[in-house]
């Protein structure tokens, strides 16, 4: 435990001109008196190590000194590329491999790019929760998360939700491939070994996870599992596996513009690219596959009087209704 600190201590220290105690005791999350005995520590072990007495002082290497020990262990240059989303960092359990890894590269640097990661963290942010909603972490989260980056078979217990059935726990032998953060909840694509077929599970609805001592191969190569464009192909089944109705509405230009921020984009852009001309007074007819009529009804309330239902016929009648209890608020 001291070892990795004095190590964190001199990396410290090379990747900026000087330190406070008091600095370098918030860093190491220990007292100033435990940074002046570690400073003494590494003084004797022949670390130049130099104090600055005074209110300006502090402590700083002397010589040029460069220590050697930044070589990236596997689990830290892994991390290393997910720091620009330090929230699923801490969530997965590898904030201090993204911490360790982040001083070494900061110790490699040349003195004048040693601001670069300040420099980036002002330019860049990832903040993936969706907006009014407190993030809520899954409590097995950092278990899934180590059995993927070492590839180890896990045998679960998943919560199962069907339409019009009750909710029901199945087990599973997964082989968890990778993790991906959507709007703040957290989805684990795994393959089943029993269905021999890949899934998507959302990690929140796990209520048991047993790593096992067995590890799998992934294929590399042209084969070799990519999980962004899994990712976009299923979430794309997804979507459209959502839109089971269909309603045909009347546009006016300005509708045509607002259509795919108030519904689904994909599905508006079909609609749009596949509708007839527009007629003698600009309107555009287009059919829009939805989630159900009442979903319907809530997304094309907002497009107001730029969009007509012109069916079905029980949606048409709603907006109608809808319609003349607002002429009796406004009229």
């Amino acid at each position: 435990m001291r070892a990795a600190r004095l190590i964190k201590m001199v990396l410290l220290l090379q990747s900026r001109p000087s330190m406070t105690a008091a600095e370098l005791a918030r860093e190491l999350e220990v007292s100033e008196r435990t940074v002046t005995r570690d400073a003494q520590a590494l003084s004797e072990a022949g670390v130049p190590v130099y104090a600055d007495r005074g209110r300006a002082g502090g402590y700083r290497l002397i010589g040029g000194y460069r220590t050697r020990l930044t070589g990236l262990a596997r689990g830290e240059a892994e991390a290393l590329f997910l720091s620009g989303v330090p929230g699923a960092l801490r969530e997965m359990g590898l904030e201090d491999a993204a911490s360790a890894a982040h001083l070494k590269v900061s110790a490699a640097l040349l003195p004048s790019l040693r601001d670069a990661p300040r420099t980036a963290a002002q330019r860049f942010h990832l903040d993936a929760p969706g907006w009014f909603q407190e993030p809520q972490t899954p409590e097995l989260l950092p278990a899934i998360a180590e059995a993927v980056w070492e590839d180890r078979v896990v045998r679960v217990r998943y919560r199962r939700t069907s339409l019009g059935r009750a909710e029901e726990d199945v087990e599973r032998e997964l082989e968890p491939y990778g993790l991906v953060l959507k709007a703040g909840v957290w989805y684990l694509a795994a393959a089943v070994r029993e269905a021999d077929a890949f899934r998507v599970y959302r990690v929140d609805r796990f209520t048991a996870v047993e790593p096992g001592e067995e590890r799998f191969t992934r294929v590399e190569g042209e084969d070799a599992f990519d999980l962004p464009a899994f990712w976009e192909e299923r979430a794309a089944q997804f979507a459209r596996a959502l839109l089971r109705s269909e309603v045909v509405v009347r546009l006016t230009p300005s509708g045509v513009r607002q259509l795919p921020y108030a519904t689904d984009p994909a599905s508006a852009r079909e609609a749009l690219e596949s509708a007839g001309d527009a007629d003698a007074e600009g309107r555009v007819t287009v059919t829009l596959p939805v989630e159900s009529e009442g979903v319907a009804y809530t997304q094309l309330m907002a497009l107001g009087p730029e969009a007509e239902v012109v069916a079905p016929e029980a949606l048409r009648e709603r907006f109608a209704l809808a319609a003349r209890r607002m002429r009796e608020w406004y009229g």
